[in-house]
C-alpha cells in the first residue's frame, strides 16, 4: 500500500515536471518570438528613420537647433561645413553663419517663418542662397527651442536675378529705341515741314507743265516719307507696348465716310473709283476713333496703292456684337501661298524683287496688332487677276443716343443710275433701295436712252465719267422723257473741267465719292434752288474790318518762312518770335494794347523757353491780370497722343503736327474773324 502511494506520487511528481517543462518550452520559444519581433521592429524602425533622414537631407542642407538663449543644441553636418567645423563643436556655442544679403521675412498661417539669407561660407568660395523655414519645437528637458531648417535655392535665385537683370535691359533698350525713334520722327518732319509746304506754295504759283510736274513729284515723294515715318512710329509703340487706346464715342458712318474722301485724291489721281455703301450704324459708338481710321486708312490706302484699273468699294454694317468694315478692290489678287505671310513685319503680297509697288510692308503688321489690341478680327480673301477683300471686325460697344434728323424717304420714286462702275453704281442702287426707291443701274448712254424710251423716272444720276458727250446725250433723253430731276456725278478735278452742270443740261451735280446724305437731299428736294453766287475760292479768308495778327514762334527759319507765307496769303499779319522767352514777351507787352493778337501759333520745340511753358506763362499772366483768353495752337512734329494732350494741358486750345498742312490754316483764322 506505501509503495502504491509512493508510486503515485512519483507519476504526480513526473507528470508535474513534465508539465513544467512543456510550460518553459513554451515560454522560452515565446521569449524567442518576442525578441525575435522587437529586433524587427528595431530594424524597420531604424530603416524608416534612415530613409527620412535621406530625405530630409536631399532636400534640406541646413539645420540648427538653438534654445531661448541663442545656444546650439543640435547642428547637423550641412551647417557645421558651412562654418568650417564639426556639429559637435558646435554644441552649446552661439555662432552664427556669414549672412550677406537677407531677403523680406513672411510669416505662414501656421506661425512659421519664411526668409532666404545670402551666406558667405567660412572657408571662401561663391556666395550660397538658402531658403530658411524657422518654427518652435519642445526640447528633451521641455523647454522650447527654434528650429531652422535651409534649402540651398542659389541656382533659383541666381536664375530669377538674370531674368530680372535682362527684362531690365530689356525695358530699357525698348524705352531707349522707342526714345530715339521718336527724336528721329522729329527731326525728319521738320525738314519734311519745309519740303512739303514748299512745294504746296510752289504749286500756287504760276507754273509752266514741266515745273508743275517737278513740284507734285516733291510733294509726292514728301508724303512717301511721312508715311514711311508714321508707320515706324507706330510700329515701335505697338511693338513696345506703349499703345493705350482710347474709349470715346464718336460717328462710325461720318468716319467711314471721311477715311473713303480722304482718299479719293489719291484713287482719282491712278482713274480709279473709290465708294463706301454704309448700312444702318448706330449713331455714336465707343471705341479709339483715331486707330479705327488708322485701320481703315492703310487697308484702303493698300487696296488704292495695288490697284491699277477699277476701283475699290469701302462697306460698313453693325452686327450684334460689334463694327464690321469690308475693304474691296479690283487688283491683281494676292496668290493664295503669300495669304498667311500678309501680316507679318515687312512682307507685301508679292515678294520678288521685281515687285512693282515699293514699301515696308509695315502696313499690314500695324494694321494686324492694332485690331488684336482692340480683340478684332481681321481677314483676308483674294484670287489672282479677281482681286481681294479684306474684313475687319470691332467689338465696339454702342455709344449714348443722339438725335439725328431722319434720312429723307423716296417711297415711290424710280432713279436710272448711270455708271460704269464697280462700286459707285451698285453702292448707290443700294442706298437708295434702303431709302424706299427702286434703282435701275445701266452701264452706257445708249442703255440709259433706251431705257428712258421705255420706263417712266423721277431722277436720273450720270457718271461724267462715261465721257463729255454721253453724259450731255443723257440729260438731253432725261429732258424728253420729262425726268424732273438729273445729277451728274462729278470728281473734284471734274468739276474744275466739266463747267456749269447747267450748262450741259444738269440741275444738280455730287462729288464723289457721293455722301448718303447728299445724295438723298439732292433727290428729295422739290424744286431746283435759285442759282447761286459763285463760291469763294478755298483757303480765302472772309472780308473782315481789320487783317487778323497772328503771333508766330518759331526756332527753324524755314519752317518760319513757310508758315508766314502762307499766312500773308490769306491776308493775315504775322509777326515772328524765334524762341519762346521772344513769344511771351511779344504775347504780353501786346496783351494790353491796341495791337493785341487774334491767334498764336507756338512750335513745343524751341531754345532758351520751349513752347509747353510758354504757354504756362501766357495763361498766367492772362490769369493774374484777368485779361482775354488768346487762341494758342501749338505746333509740333511729335504727333502722339501723350504729346497733344501735354500740350493741351499747358494752356493751348488746338493742335496742328508737322508737316504743317496749309489747308488747315484758314479754319483758323475764319474762327478769329468770326
Amino acid at each position: 500500500m506505501v509503495w502504491l502511494c509512493v508510486a503515485i506520487g512519483l507519476v504526480a511528481v513526473l507528470a508535474w515536471l513534465a508539465a513544467r517543462w512543456r510550460s518553459d518550452r513554451l515560454t522560452r520559444s515565446w521569449r524567442e518570438g518576442e525578441v525575435e519581433r522587437l529586433h524587427d521592429l528595431v530594424w524597420r524602425t531604424s530603416e524608416s528613420e534612415e530613409r527620412y533622414r535621406s530625405l530630409v537631407e536631399a532636400q534640406i542642407e541646413l539645420v540648427v537647433q538653438r534654445d531661448l538663449e541663442g545656444r546650439i543644441t543640435f547642428a547637423n553636418r550641412g551647417f557645421a561645413d558651412l562654418l568650417g567645423t564639426t556639429p559637435e563643436a558646435l554644441l552649446g556655442t552661439m555662432r552664427e553663419a556669414d549672412v550677406v544679403e537677407s531677403g523680406v521675412m513672411h510669416q505662414r498661417a501656421d506661425g512659421a517663418r519664411l526668409v532666404d539669407l545670402a551666406i558667405q561660407p567660412a572657408g571662401g568660395g561663391p556666395l550660397r542662397w538658402f531658403a530658411f523655414v524657422e518654427t518652435v519645437t519642445v526640447g528633451r528637458d521641455g523647454r522650447a527651442e527654434m528650429l531652422r531648417a535651409g534649402r540651398d535655392v542659389t541656382e533659383r535665385v541666381e536664375a530669377a536675378r538674370f531674368l530680372e537683370e535682362a527684362r531690365s535691359r530689356a525695358e530699357a533698350a525698348s524705352v531707349a529705341k522707342s526714345r530715339f525713334i521718336a527724336s528721329v520722327s522729329h527731326e525728319f518732319r521738320t525738314p519734311l515741314n519745309g519740303i512739303m509746304g514748299m512745294a504746296d506754295l510752289m504749286l500756287d504759283t504760276p507754273l509752266n507743265p514741266e515745273q508743275r510736274t517737278y513740284a507734285e513729284a516733291v510733294k509726292t515723294s514728301g508724303e512717301a516719307l511721312l508715311s514711311l515715318i508714321d508707320g515706324i512710329l507706330d510700329f515701335s509703340k505697338i511693338e513696345a507696348g506703349r499703345l493705350d487706346l482710347a474709349a470715346e464715342p464718336f460717328d462710325p458712318a461720318a468716319l467711314v465716310e471721311s477715311v473713303v474722301e480722304l482718299l479719293a485724291p489719291r484713287a482719282q489721281d491712278k482713274g480709279l473709283e473709290i465708294a463706301a455703301d454704309i448700312e444702318a450704324l448706330p449713331a455714336t459708338v465707343i471705341g479709339d476713333a483715331d486707330r479705327v481710321r488708322q485701320i481703315l486708312i492703310n487697308l484702303a490706302g493698300n487696296a488704292v496703292k495695288f490697284t491699277e484699273a477699277g476701283g475699290v468699294g469701302v462697306t460698313a454694317a453693325w452686327e450684334a456684337d460689334g463694327l464690321t468694315v469690308a475693304v474691296h478692290d479690283t487688283g491683281p489678287g494676292i496668290p493664295e501661298e503669300r495669304l498667311p505671310m500678309l501680316f507679318q513685319e515687312f512682307e507685301q503680297g508679292d515678294g520678288s524683287a521685281s515687285r512693282r509697288h515699293e514699301g515696308t510692308g509695315l502696313g499690314l503688321a500695324i494694321t494686324q496688332r492694332l485690331v488684336d489690341r482692340m480683340g478684332g478680327r481681321l481677314a483676308v480673301t483674294s484670287c489672282p487677276g479677281e482681286g481681294s477683300c479684306f474684313r475687319v471686325h470691332l467689338p465696339l460697344s454702342k455709344g449714348p443716343d443722339r438725335i439725328r434728323q431722319p434720312p429723307p424717304s423716296l417711297d415711290g420714286q424710280r432713279v436710272l443710275v448711270v455708271a460704269a462702275a464697280a462700286f459707285e453704281a451698285p453702292y448707290i442702287a443700294r442706298r437708295l433701295g434702303r431709302a424706299g426707291a427702286e434703282a435701275v443701274v445701266v452701264e452706257s448712254a445708249a442703255e440709259a436712252v433706251t431705257a428712258l424710251s421705255g420706263d417712266a423716272f423721277a431722277a436720273v444720276v450720270a457718271d461724267r465719267a462715261l465721257g463729255d458727250a454721253a453724259v450731255r446725250g443723257i440729260a438731253a433723253a432725261a429732258r424728253q422723257a420729262g425726268v424732273s430731276r438729273s445729277i451728274v456725278l462729278l470728281s473734284p478735278f471734274d468739276r474744275r473741267e466739266f463747267g456749269s452742270p447747267a450748262a450741259a443740261g444738269f440741275d444738280r451735280y455730287l462729288i464723289k465719292p457721293v455722301r448718303l446724305t447728299s445724295l438723298l437731299a439732292r433727290l428729295a428736294e422739290p424744286t431746283p434752288p435759285p442759282t447761286r453766287a459763285p463760291a469763294a475760292r478755298e483757303g480765302a479768308v472772309r472780308p473782315s474790318s481789320r487783317r487778323p495778327r497772328v503771333l508766330l514762334a518759331e526756332d527753324n527759319p524755314i519752317n518760319a518762312l513757310l508758315a508766314t507765307k502762307a499766312l500773308e496769303r490769306l491776308g493775315a499779319v504775322v509777326l515772328w518770335a524765334r524762341d519762346g522767352a521772344e513769344a511771351v514777351a511779344r504775347l504780353q507787352e501786346a496783351a494790353t494794347s491796341a495791337t493785341q493778337f487774334d491767334l498764336a501759333l507756338v512750335d513745343i520745340r524751341m531754345p532758351i523757353l520751349d513752347g509747353l511753358e510758354a504757354a504756362r506763362q501766357v495763361r498766367a499772366h492772362e490769369a493774374e491780370h484777368r485779361l482775354p483768353r488768346l487762341r494758342l495752337v501749338a505746333l509740333t512734329a511729335n504727333v502722339q497722343a501723350e504729346d497733344q494732350a501735354a500740350a493741351l494741358d499747358a494752356g493751348f486750345d488746338g493742335f496742328l503736327s508737322k508737316p504743317l498742312d496749309l489747308k488747315a490754316l484758314p479754319p483758323l483764322l475764319e474762327a478769329q474773324a468770326a
